[in-house]
């Protein structure tokens, strides 16, 4: 391997990825290990670890799963110290974690509302606190936060998901401006409309053959004129992870098919 390949490599690297026993963040961690991460992952319930951990397994990945409630401080904060005890320091953190309610603004309760910016926004700050002071004593430390097109975008039923995916890109400025001076990356990965299990009803072909409206709509709106792949955000978490993103700090990297850059079709 070549001096300049080497810079995306991750042999010897630590990485964690909150909530990555399916999905995306499956998908980063998946990247992450054949590129040459140890992986290490949480989720909320121990069935969900123990899927993640076969799911893992039937690919070839040797990974590490904790049972973590990352809205709990005290929680999170005996996990890295385990992690950091059991597999190594964390290099790569990539908050990956989140929930969605579609509730119309007005019909949706503030509890709900906070439940949705604590796993979203709260979460995230609190597992970068817990890795940044090994990640200074290391010298260097990778911080990924997993945002959203409603870091840019609002949209109907989406109030509490959208402030705290906006407020997700700001802590990631934040971490990027207070600890860039310690060799610390953060940046952030916006996904655009991405093909997984949970959107699977919205791209199913109507009765009539015709696309589901809101497969027209996504379609319509995307340049690419496709929903997005898991496996696409794999190539630039890599890079982001990688010696070769040094000197990117504080950036959010849309992996969204062209989405925010286009205004749309015009109406026949």
């Amino acid at each position: 391997m070549s001096d300049f390949m080497k810079k995306f490599s991750l042999e010897g690297k630590v990485a964690l990825i909150t909530g990555a026993s399916y999905g995306i963040g499956f998908a980063i961690a998946s990247a992450y290990a054949e590129a040459g991460a140890e992986i290490v992952f949480n989720d909320i319930k121990q069935e969900l670890v123990d899927k993640g951990l076969a799911a893992y397994e039937e690919k070839g990945i040797h990974a590490h799963g904790y049972v973590c409630d990352v809205t709990n401080e005290e929680q999170v904060q005996a996990m890295v110290a385990q992690i950091e005890k059991e597999v190594g320091v964390i290099d790569i953190l990539v908050n990956n974690a989140g929930i969605i309610k579609r509730i119309p603004m007005c019909e949706m309760t503030a509890e709900q509302f906070r439940q949705v910016v604590d796993v979203d926004l709260n979460a995230p700050f609190i597992v970068s606190k817990a890795v940044i002071p090994s990640m200074i004593k290391k010298g260097h430390g990778k911080i990924i936060n997993i945002c959203s097109m409603m870091s840019e975008l609002g949209r109907e039923t989406v109030s509490a998901y959208a402030a705290a995916k906006g407020g997700l890109k700001m802590l990631t400025r934040n971490i990027a401006s207070e600890y860039g001076e310690f060799n610390i990356q953060c940046n952030g990965i916006g996904p655009g409309y991405i093909a997984t299990p949970q959107t699977a009803p919205l791209r199913e072909l109507q009765p009539d053959g015709s696309r589901h409206p809101f497969d027209q709509f996504i379609i319509a709106k995307t340049p690419a004129a496709r929903w997005g792949e898991t496996e696409d955000l794999q190539g630039p978490a890599v890079f982001l992870a990688s010696d070769a993103s040094d000197f990117v700090n504080g950036h959010v990297l849309y992996v969204d098919g062209g989405i925010l850059a286009y205004i749309g079709k015009q109406p026949q």
